[in-house]
């Protein structure tokens, strides 16, 4: 909406906004040149009332709390808006309704289950390093497995932790089941049974780890070259144009052709460094290992 800059009584250009009621008026008249106006500005108030402190708004929601960030809170300050202490039989329904307030929250099965998941997803976060987005995808997943009841007559831990663990593949992180279930405290044998409940019954089509991420974890974590680094990048490169890892773990591949491009360039690493730090076993390097040379010898 346009809107002149000159009062058209006086035909000055002395126009003044009032925020507060919505009005343009004249400075040299006094006549109202348009009313309730549209306000512009940021809308600036004070959330916590404990901090003077002043935001644009309250918490974002979010699928990582019981809630989502939707219920209301009771602050603990027994002081009244004009910073006032309370009255003795004032503070005492205060403290009755904070009371009720709380209890009202976890009034079902379902809120306390949720609440006890949610809690320790936030403890995974700060261990595993998680994103937002790995939260918030992980936090989805539980409650479509609480709404599909898999979480009955099973622990509340390994489904939460399947959960994260889909999350990582889902979101491209580099986190296998082994480092989930060593800072989780859930043993490899429930997690893997609890990731194929939810595979199965949600209908998840998780995607297959990168094994080019999967060679920059293990070199990162041995500490290998670049130089050997960027060769074994290049070989895995060229494997994954073929059929040869088409179902086999791409994580034991990464292993073998970090290991060869260790070898070809004299950085003594053991098999045994090397399984260990991607998860496999030296059997499983040696028989991948096979697979290469008789690929060669094929080829050759």
């Amino acid at each position: 909406m346009q809107i002149s800059t000159i009062c058209s009584p006086c035909k000055k250009e002395r126009l003044i906004a009032d925020p507060d009621s919505g009005e343009i008026i004249c400075a040299i008249c006094g006549r109202v040149v348009l009313e309730k106006n549209e306000e512009t500005r940021a809308e600036w108030r004070t959330f916590d009332g404990e901090t003077s402190t002043r935001v644009r708004t309250g918490i974002p929601t979010s699928l990582a709390q019981h809630d989502m960030g939707l219920s209301t809170v009771i602050g603990m300050s027994n002081k009244d808006a004009s910073g006032n202490a309370l009255e003795a039989a004032t503070r005492y329904s205060i403290n009755r309704l904070r009371t009720w307030d709380y209890r009202t929250q976890f009034n079902s099965p379902s809120e306390r289950n949720l609440r006890q998941a949610f809690e320790q997803l936030h403890r995974l976060k700060g261990k595993l390093g998680l994103s937002d987005a790995i939260v918030e995808k992980s936090a989805y997943l539980y409650r479509k497995a609480v709404e599909n009841r898999l979480t009955r007559g099973r622990m509340i831990s390994s489904i939460l932790v399947a959960a994260v663990y889909i999350a990582c593949r889902e979101m491209g992180a580099a986190r296998s089941i082994r480092d989930i279930s060593a800072v989780s405290g859930v043993t490899r044998k429930e997690l893997a049974k609890s990731y194929r409940l939810l595979v199965l019954e949600l209908g998840i089509r998780v995607p297959l780890p990168d094994p080019m991420k999967c060679i920059v974890r293990i070199a990162n974590k041995l500490k290998i070259s670049e130089k050997a680094k960027r060769h074994a990048l290049k070989k895995m490169n060229y494997l994954m144009k073929t059929q040869l890892l088409a179902g086999k773990a791409p994580m034991s591949f990464a292993a073998t052709v970090l290991y060869i491009s260790c070898a070809k360039y004299g950085e003594s690493i053991a098999q045994k460094d090397m399984a260990e730090a991607s998860g496999v076993t030296e059997v499983t390097i040696r028989n991948r290992f096979k697979d290469l040379k008789d690929r060669h010898r094929r080829h050759k």
